[in-house]
């Protein structure tokens, strides 16, 4: 990773709390299912030139997904935070049916497990349970990435050198969902 400011475990809380401000504030305005798009970016340092690249190459493959599937985007946010960078959606589609098609495009695409694309409908968050999907495996093993990231199985160094291997999966074929 290169150089970047180090971020605090206050410092992403404040942030938690500010994006799920403006989930609330997007729900109100448009009464529609959003996606609230974030990267698993594990340890101190969350903005600089890899967490920019993922983030772009996500916004490209959400705008082309959602535009193949004629789900128009009403609002859509990109910021760019020292705390790394979010995008927030409101899209007109069934909020089931948007989170079947993410799940679809983070494990289609090369560096979707590096993507956290959450949608919230009117209930609140719609999980992979509540579909009947597998949560998402570790980016170490295959067990359930909540559960390691729980017991911190994996250090920082494997987590980065994961992260690492699928942005060079990537560059050598950017597959595009």
């Amino acid at each position: 990773m290169n150089a970047a400011r180090l971020i605090s475990l206050e410092a992403m809380l404040t942030a938690r709390e500010a994006r799920v401000a403006r989930q609330e504030a997007a729900r109100a305005r448009h009464r529609l299912p959003l996606i609230s798009l974030s990267l698993v970016m594990p340890g101190p340092v969350k903005a600089g030139l890899l967490p920019r690249e993922i983030m772009q190459a996500a916004l490209t493959a959400v705008d082309g997904h959602l535009s193949r599937a004629r789900w128009p985007v009403i609002e859509r946010q990109a910021l760019w935070l020292p705390t790394g960078p979010e995008a927030l959606y409101a899209v007109n589609a069934p909020a089931d049916a948007l989170k079947l098609a993410l799940v679809e495009l983070e494990e289609r695409h090369t560096l979707g497990r590096l993507w956290d694309l959450d949608v919230i409908g009117a209930e609140g968050q719609v999980s992979r349970g509540s579909l009947g999907i597998a949560p998402r495996p570790c980016l170490i093993c295959q067990e359930p990435a909540h559960a390691c990231a729980r017991a911190k199985t994996h250090g920082l160094d494997q987590l980065f050198a994961a992260i690492q291997e699928k942005v060079d999966a990537y560059h050598r074929r950017p597959l595009v969902a």
